[in-house]
This record gives structure tokens, sequence and C-alpha cells, in this order.
């Protein structure tokens, strides 16, 4: 690997253990076996670094994700049971990838970190409404939002209380009743 690669593995690593805001510019060089003067070299800030490796780590879990749903069997004729299986599914990674949550929430309240967010809002909507029920990738609006408020929900209540966090069946349960769905 070259520095630029170390400093994105050393910042990831520091991310997952200190948190956006609590990671210094001497924690990620140190992390990363490089001098501190690679970070402006490669980067520019510790800001734009940091945001580099979560967005990079972000597009990992994304690619896990769609693994993960990949491997929930379509076999059930039950619209509810294949939305509770998928939600079990991408809740397992949430439980997997707890740092990388952590991070995405602290960084949030960072404005550089939310205005590159804001940037790929589309695409990521795109990508969790292919992801979990195939629709098409231009009727995103409603369906893609409605997928990225429930991940992301979901997420925050698994960091709070893992015990607690709703299953997939929960979810379905809920969502049938709030629709009137008694079938």
């Amino acid at each position: 690997m070259g520095n630029r690669e170390d400093l994105l593995t050393g910042a990831r690593a520091c991310l997952f253990d200190k948190g956006y805001a609590r990671t210094t510019v001497r924690d990620i060089a140190a992390a990363a076996g490089v001098s501190m003067a690679a970070i402006g070299y490669h980067f520019g800030t510790k800001e734009a670094l940091l945001t580099e490796a979560l967005a990079e780590a972000t597009r990992e879990w994304g690619a896990e994700l769609a693994a993960a749903l990949a491997r929930v069997p379509d076999s059930s004729t039950d619209p509810w049971q294949r939305f509770a299986d998928r939600w079990d599914a991408a809740l397992a990674t949430v439980a997997t990838h707890h740092g990388l949550w952590s991070a995405t929430f602290e960084a949030l309240a960072h404005p550089d970190v939310r205005a590159q967010l804001a940037g790929n809002l589309e695409e990521a909507r795109a990508g969790l409404a292919a992801l979990f029920d195939g629709v098409d990738e231009n009727d995103t609006r409603g369906s893609g939002a409605l997928y990225q408020a429930l991940l992301t929900g979901l997420a925050a209540q698994y960091l709070i209380d893992p015990a607690s966090a709703p299953s997939g069946k929960d979810l379905a349960g809920s969502l049938r009743r709030i629709t009137g769905d008694t079938a």
C-alpha cells in the first residue's frame, strides 16, 4: 500500500475507535505509519481524510448489505415475510459494523460531512430502493426515502440499545397494522 491507502486505513481505524471529533492528525499518522504532513499532501485536511475514509467504509458496507440481501431467499409468497427477512439481514449488517454507524452519526454534526452526504442522497436512495425491492432507480423519491428512513432509524435504535431494536418481524407487523392489511 502507498501512503494514501495507509492514511485511509489509519483514518478508518481511528474513526471506529475514537470517533470523528476525537481523532487527531497525530492519531491518524501514527495508525497509518506515515508523517502528519502526508495528510495535507494527499487530502488537504484531516476532515477531508476522515470524510473520505467514512465514505469508503460506507461503500464497503453497502456492498456487504447487497450481498446479505442477495442471500435472503425470495421463496416466500408472503410479501410481509420477505420484508421481515430482508430487514433482519440489514440489521445483521448494522450489528457487525457498530463502529461505522457510530462514526456516521457522530460525523453528521459536522457541516462538511453533511454537505457530502447531501450530495449523495439521491444515489443512496436509489441504491436502497433497488436493493430492498428492485424498484427502478428512477422511482426513488418515495421508496428510497422510506428505506433510508427505516435503515437510519433502525441503526440508531440498535446503537442505543441492541436488545430493544426492532426485528424485521416487528417492522413488518407494524407496517401491516398501519396499512390495515389484515390478510
